[in-house]
């Protein structure tokens, strides 16, 4: 099959991603082969190529927000018939017997694996998944739809339950990426007041048209205190501008798997119950909940679409905020 293979991580202005032949994956027990239709760009699959991320596999086919159809079963797999259309998300596999997953945490266990990271993923025409983690795929939603829902929308779904966010309360999104222009969508599905805080003036652009009631710089200060925020971006430097814009007893979610360093805060900036969280990965429950909310407002992505032969400049347009809502891998036939 054809795939595109990370040997050793490296700038993505050096193109480090190789579209090659490579022997196709089968399926384990347990497990279905899917062929690929769509894939997902996501900023994590930056930071896994650039090296942000420690390599955990080598050589690795990166890529986590695959839909396809499922073309072989492994021995015991029996939840999806042939050709059912399925998403296979970042959280491929899981302990299932650690202290967190025992306590229903799963996104915290000891011993998790992750696609196109710890095992290959989906810039590829073929991936394996354990069935048990991988997630059926509404009818409402075209391939190219249904990609971004898979890591942006369900990463940041569960940023906006960590935020504790609540009807009629105002809502800062700093970053305006492919998670923040599907956030917003539930964010307004819910009757939250958004503000958007972006560097680029095509993404506040995006943020206004989506709903947002304002949208500024990056660490603009809002017209109005916030209840709660979530960051995106993965720049440290942000968080204290963030805390500033929170009223007191608001929550900081930080949406993102890696950052930049944080600077030093005044403690003014967390006194008043003021709480900064991170987020880490998400449960299978958060992808159900999350996609059946995504099928009910229904979310409308804006995508720009890559061949597999492009994975490196999509990255690259990634990196530099050149993409406008979410990019996409569409594998040819």
């Amino acid at each position: 099959m054809k795939a595109c293979v990370l040997e050793k991580p490296g700038a993505i202005e050096t193109n480090p991603l190789e579209l090659r032949e490579v022997a196709a994956p089968q399926p384990a027990e347990g497990e279905v082969l899917v062929r690929v239709r769509c894939c997902g760009v996501c900023r994590t699959d930056l930071h896994v190529i650039e090296g942000e991320l420690p390599p955990r596999k080598s050589p690795v086919i990166p890529g986590h927000q695959v839909v396809g159809v499922v073309e072989k079963l492994g021995e015991g797999a029996q939840r999806f018939p042939i050709g059912a259309r399925v998403g296979i998300a970042w959280l491929h596999h899981t302990d299932g017997v650690c202290e967190y997953c025992r306590a229903g945490a799963e996104n915290l266990c000891d011993h998790p694996e992750f696609t196109g990271y710890t095992v290959d993923g989906g810039y590829a025409e073929l991936i394996t998944a354990p069935e048990e983690f991988v997630y059926a795929i509404s009818e409402s939603f075209a391939d190219e739809q249904a990609a971004p829902l898979l890591c942006a929308g369900i990463i940041g779904f569960r940023s906006l339950r960590l935020s504790g966010i609540k009807p009629g309360g105002r809502l800062g999104l700093y970053g305006f990426g492919a998670a923040g222009h599907v956030a917003i969508q539930v964010a307004r599905h819910w009757g939250v007041e958004v503000y958007a805080c972006t560097r680029d003036a095509r993404h506040q652009k995006l943020a206004m048209e989506l709903g947002a009631v304002w949208a500024g710089g990056t660490v603009a200060e809002p017209p109005a205190k916030l209840d709660a925020a979530i960051l995106f971006a993965p720049a440290g430097e942000i968080v204290p501008a963030a805390l500033k814009a929170l009223r007191k007893g608001g929550t900081l979610a930080l949406g993102g798997i890696h950052m930049s360093p944080i600077p030093a805060l005044d403690y003014g900036l967390l006194y008043e119950e003021r709480v900064l969280r991170s987020v880490a990965n998400n449960t299978r429950q958060d992808g159900a909940d999350f996609l059946r909310v995504a099928a009910e407002i229904p979310i409308k992505n804006q995508v720009e679409i890559f061949g597999l032969r492009e994975i490196n400049q999509a990255l690259g347009k990634l990196k530099n905020d050149a993409i406008r809502g979410a990019a996409v891998i569409k594998i040819e036939a």
